[in-house]
Parts: C-alpha cells; structure tokens; sequence
C-alpha cells in the first residue's frame, strides 16, 4: 500500500450532483486498486476546514458542473495551497464557457459549427419570434441549442422545425440564462480524451456515440442502453488521426492540465468540427473516458496515479 493519499472531491451543488458522486466512488475505488490512500469528500461548506485540518497530498476533482468546473473550486485549492488534478481555475473559466472556448479555438484555426449566442433578455426586451426568426435566417435548420456553460447535455436538444424553437428556448433557459445556438451538423459524433504524459499531452483512442433517439442528451448519457458506443471509433485512420490532433490543440490552446475530454464531429466530407471540451469528465459506468482508457489497454488507476504523481511534483 503507497503512503500517498489523496481526497476525491465530488457531489456539489450542481445540476449534475448524482452524476458526479457516481464518478467519485469509481474513481476512488480504482485509486485503491492501484495502491492509494484514498477519502471521498463532498464539495461542501466543510471543504475549506478539511483542506487546512486534514491536508491531503493531493486532491483530484471529479466535480461535474457549476462550481467544479467553472474554476471556483480550483481557486479554493490554489488559495490553500493544496496540488489537485485537473486544469487550475483560470483556464477552467475560458472552457467553461463554450462561447468563449469555441471562439479562442476559431481565431487558432480550427473548425466549429456557426453560432449565436442569445441572453433571456434579448428575448425579453426584443421579442422572442423576431429574434427567433432572425437566427434561423442567420443559422438555419436543423439548429443545436444548449446553455452556453453546463455540462451533461442538459437542456440541449436538436431543432429540425422552426415551429418548435419557443419550446426549446424555454426547455434550454430552464438551465441558463443565455442559450448558445449552434448550425446542426450531420456526422459521426466522437469523444476524445486528452492525458498529459511525460513528453507533452496525448489522445487516446476516440469514442463513437450513438444514441437511440439521434441526440447524445442527459438520458442517453447515464441510463444504459439507450446509446451504443465503439472504442476505437469506426473512423479510417486520416479521420482518426485528425480528431486526436484536434482535441490536442483544443487542450493546449486552452491551457488545459492534465486531463480533458473534447467532442467532435465528423462530417461526412471528412471535416472535423469542435463541439465544446470538459475539464472534469464523467468516469461512471456509461462515461466516455473509462471507455477510451480501457480501448488504450490502460486502467483509470494507472492514468490517475500518475496524474497524482505529476501535481505533487508541480
């Protein structure tokens, strides 16, 4: 048994709580396979005595959402001094916002489907069937909308028909206040992960996401059997080659640390689209990353105690 232990921070308060206490407990008990002193801590009012009472060598956030991916939960860590896995808050406020990141990511060069952002009180103040039809005039149809920070696909849903963007708007502002609408692209949809290693960041093998109902939602994420998935993706190797190339620049040109997972698509004519990057991706049984991990030949202890390894030594 190593002497090294580490806290697992998970839980919080965010919409996606349950989500996040499922990767925690998968996550620390692979910690343990592989030889760690591992503690379960919920992101609550009680963190900051924790951290200063019963100081952890490390501590890995598996936070999902709000708090624990927004940066406010690193800057307690950097305030305290305490080294932890994951990207350190300022690089985690530029990701999460997927306007912001999908804008760096455009100016460096890579490719994203065409987008509008749209505040509640554009709609408020300027009429919402104006502004709607201004954007499908922009944009057209089919359209991706989702909430321009947020994780598990919640509030996201795909619009074919101009009719059903009110109901959509609403259903995307109930996680929001401001929506990103996105052109739809048709493709194959990939998951790819990004580990720092020894001589620089490298992806793993992507993951191919099929779902059931044709949008990769809440539902389809977390109950089994509602979407299929292949590790390897069933791409040819120049689509394979780019979509890894790809989630390593959105890594870099980020300032993301550690770990991170970018989604993509694939066009039909080869193009590689970005979608958005996750700086503290989901690890419970119908998560991408363990997947990618296992279609490496890897373990989720091995990957992770060497990230342990790389903050303690930062």
């Amino acid at each position: 048994m190593s002497d090294r232990w580490v806290a697992v921070l998970s839980g919080g308060l965010s919409h996606e709580r349950e989500v996040s206490l499922r990767s925690g407990r998968r996550l620390s008990a692979a910690l343990r396979s592989a030889g760690l002193v591992v503690e379960e801590w919920d992101a609550d009012a009680q963190l900051l005595t924790k951290l200063r009472e019963h100081r952890p060598d490390a501590v890995v956030v598996a936070l999902h959402g709000g708090e624990g991916e927004n940066g406010s939960v690193q800057t307690i860590l950097e305030l305290v001094g305490v080294p932890f896995v994951g990207t350190d808050s300022r690089a985690c406020r530029r990701a999460w916002d997927k306007p912001t990141a999908k804008a760096e990511l455009t100016r460096a060069g890579l490719t994203t489907p065409e987008w509008t952002v749209l505040p509640r009180a554009t709609f408020r103040e300027l009429g919402a069937q104006p502004v709607l039809d201004a954007m499908v005039d922009k944009l057209g149809l089919p359209l991706m909308l989702k909430p321009d920070q947020g994780g598990s696909a919640l509030g996201a849903q795909v619009v074919r028909d101009s009719a059903d963007l009110p109901a959509a708007m609403v259903g995307c502002l109930a996680y929001g206040n401001t929506v990103l609408a996105e052109r739809y692209v048709e493709g194959v949809e990939v998951a790819v992960t990004v580990v720092d290693g020894p001589d620089g960041p490298y992806a793993l093998p992507p993951v191919e996401i099929v779902p059931e109902n044709d949008i990769y939602d809440y539902n389809a994420r977390y109950t089994a059997g509602l979407t299929d998935f292949h590790a390897p993706a069933r791409l040819d190797a120049n689509a394979a080659r780019a979509v890894g190339e790809l989630a390593i620049s959105a890594h870099r040109l980020l300032g993301l640390r550690d770990v991170s997972r970018t989604d993509a698509i694939v066009a039909a004519d080869g193009t590689v689209h970005f979608l958005e990057v996750n700086v503290s991706p989901g690890l419970t049984e119908t998560s991408l990353l363990p997947m990618a991990v296992e279609a490496a030949g890897q373990s989720l202890g091995e990957i992770y105690s060497g990230l342990i390894e790389r903050a303690v030594s930062r």
